[in-house]
């Protein structure tokens, strides 16, 4: 139970890029390293845009479908999963009331860490006006606390 929330959701899939600005590629299964990073990605090979500015809390990225859904229904902005630039995108999991809190991805336990917030980095790189509709749903940025391997499919819950 979260925050006396009851949910379960699910791992729909699992994108990282190997440098700063590079095209996010799909994983089939990713292993996650704790105090690290996801294998391969940016993040944990330092590589990344904010590697310069390194946070615990920035070893895994999180973004709801519900997000993009909602960005296509409300605002008229399509924004796959992969351009998110987030590492997994999750379907039926709170990820604002995860903040704190200690949640499974199949075998894998991380921790909500902090909301991540929108960039004008995004809006450059993509050409699209996404700063201020992803404002509060940005997505949660998470700090691996026991690591394994994830694939697509995988029940995520409390821990």
């Amino acid at each position: 139970m979260t925050q006396g929330i009851d949910w379960r959701g699910i791992l729909l899939s699992t994108h990282i890029a190997r440098a700063a600005s590079q095209p996010m590629e799909e994983l089939p299964a990713a292993l996650l390293v704790p105090g690290h990073g996801i294998e391969g990605d940016r993040y944990a090979t330092g590589s990344g845009t904010y590697s310069h500015k390194p946070h615990a809390d920035r070893q895994c990225t999180l973004i709801e479908v519900e997000t993009l859904e909602a960005l296509r229904r409300d605002h008229g902005l399509e924004l796959a999963p992969h351009e998110s630039r987030r590492n997994l995108t999750v379907r039926g999991v709170p990820l604002n009331h995860l903040v704190g809190q200690h949640f499974r991805v199949g075998e894998v336990v991380l921790f909500g860490g902090r909301l991540n917030v929108p960039c004008q980095y995004l809006d450059d790189l993509l050409g699209r006006k996404l700063f201020k509709p992803l404002t509060n749903r940005s997505g949660l940025n998470c700090r691996i606390i026991q690591g394994g391997t994830i694939r697509p499919g995988d029940v995520i819950q409390p821990a």
